[in-house]
């Protein structure tokens, strides 16, 4: 069927000039730049949702009466599992009806349900809105990044938009944890959800404004089996992770869904076998630049979700930071990220994404390894630099693991690998639940009493920066193992 949305076909192989017909120094077009602006706008906007909660949420359960923390811990999950569970389908959506129809529908609704957020009354208002929210950036993910691939050809103009765009979403969390504790201080919990109420405003009329592109696909129906099994599969497997904080690895609360989602993502391998048209193609799950460069994804976002709680808890509970100073302290790492989004298009042009992805694994290992030595008395220096080069590597992973993902996807192929390079972000979970599950063990090892001390907590954090640092250098030596000899990305 054809529908007006997306570019032509890309090419099978990663370029590293430009095409023919391109600047060859990735310069943009008006158009270009109302394209990537659009897109990045939402981008930030959903990584700025997660963060800015986050921060808010202490207020929120004053405000709004919530039992317990566990309940209120609803607040932030209740977006992520949706967004994480429905990104497969969505991404199937966008090649039936168009990638920019469920972009700009996706932004819609974001914006619908952020205004609903700012105006609850209730914990379950509340929670509903926090669904909607998340239902929509999952309809944003997967067609954002098809739009994206599918404008901008192979070569320096998508090197350097994908840049951008990892930029953006790093900044997004950061910027998120430092808004989030100035408008809660300053005004109220609410004005976090309008501040995103205006940026989906602004975002829709990009998203209006968007040149129509022609697009074709040969997409007809949907695999409905497949949806059902990825959907609820994501869904246990993350609704697992996501509580596996509270509940220990270990309970039925946890582990069940956990070993409930593996066998119902089992089973969607089965059927996707046989479906005439499956919801993501053995054929491109199969690919090496995509499985392999989704599990180093998953690494890096893992890696760096986990170290960036530990860090906010290093702040708070070892050197006394207000909510506001942490903030702050997590500038340096959002410069870092946004001058390595700036450049990584440069060092793609010119040593392509395996390599890139194999650096940007190497520095942030070492800068997340480098925090083992964090003081129990506060080292700004040691703590700005530290956290900086570990995003500034974050970043370089990021766009270099969607630049290997999405190389070579032919069109009809785009809406399915777009959605498949945003789902390690969600899944990153694991990261935060297994660093903290290390950090509070080795805590409690060194403990000599029922209240660990700041030593001890210290101890603790330093054992889950030690593993993420060590598990990050671990995945840049697996790249060139498995990634080098098998894809040109």
């Amino acid at each position: 069927m054809a529908v007006t949305e997306s570019s032509p076909p890309t090419h099978p192989t990663a370029a590293v000039a430009a095409p023919p017909g391109h600047d060859a120094h990735g310069r943009f077009s008006a158009d270009e730049w109302l394209v990537l602006i659009t897109l990045c706008s939402a981008t930030f906007m959903c990584g700025l949702d997660f963060s800015i909660v986050t921060v808010a949420l202490p207020d929120i359960g004053r405000a709004l009466g919530f039992s317990s923390a566990g309940t209120l811990q609803w607040v932030a999950t209740a977006s992520l599992l949706p967004s994480a569970s429905l990104l497969p389908l969505f991404a199937r959506v966008s090649d039936l009806i168009g990638r920019k129809r469920l972009f700009t529908l996706g932004v819609a609704v974001f914006t619908v349900f952020s205004l609903g957020a700012a105006l609850a009354g209730s914990p379950a208002v509340l929670i509903v809105t926090r669904i909607g929210q998340g239902t929509a950036a999952a309809m944003i993910a997967p067609s954002a990044i098809a739009l994206m691939t599918g404008h901008f050809k192979q070569g320096p103009k998508r090197s350097r938009a994908l840049g951008l765009n990892g930029a953006v979403m790093s900044l997004g969390f950061v910027l998120g944890a430092l808004g989030g504790g100035i408008i809660t201080s300053g005004f109220s919990w609410r004005w976090t959800m309008v501040t995103l109420c205006v940026m989906g405003v602004l975002a829709l009329a990009g998203a209006l404004a968007l040149p129509a592109i022609h697009e074709t696909s040969n997409a007809r129906q949907m695999d409905v089996p497949g949806a059902l099994l990825a959907t609820l599969g994501l869904f246990g497997l993350v609704y697992g992770i996501s509580t596996s904080g509270d509940e220990g690895w270990s309970r039925p609360a946890a582990l069940g869904p956990i070993l409930g989602g593996l066998a119902l993502l089992a089973a969607f391998l089965v059927v996707e076998q046989r479906h005439p048209e499956p919801l993501v193609p053995l054929s491109v799950l199969n690919r090496p630049g995509v499985k392999w460069a989704g599990l180093f994804g998953v690494i890096t976002f893992g890696m760096c979700a986990g170290t960036t709680v530990l860090l906010s808890l290093y702040m708070q509970s070892v050197l006394g930071f207000t909510a506001l100073q942490a903030g702050l302290s997590y500038l340096g790492e959002g410069a870092a990220a946004t001058l390595g989004g700036m450049y990584v298009a440069r060092l793609l042009s010119r040593f392509g994404g395996v390599k890139v992805l194999t650096a940007g694994l190497l520095i942030q290992g070492a800068g997340t390894l480098a925090m083992v030595t964090l003081p129990a008395d506060a080292d700004v220096a040691a703590l700005l630099l530290t956290s900086s080069v570990m995003g500034l590597g974050h970043v370089f992973s990021v766009v270099s693991f969607i630049t290997v993902m999405t190389s070579g996807a032919s069109e009809k192929d785009q809406g399915v690998v777009g959605g498949l390079s945003q789902l390690p972000q969600y899944v990153a979970a694991i990261g935060v639940s297994g660093l903290s599950a290390i950090a509070a063990a080795r805590t409690s090892a060194l403990a000599s009493s029922a209240t660990p001390s700041r030593s001890d907590i210290l101890g603790g954090l330093h054992a889950g920066m030690l593993t993420a640092g060590a598990t990050a250098l671990a995945g840049a030596l697996l790249v060139g193992a498995v990634l080098r000899k098998r894809t040109t990305a």
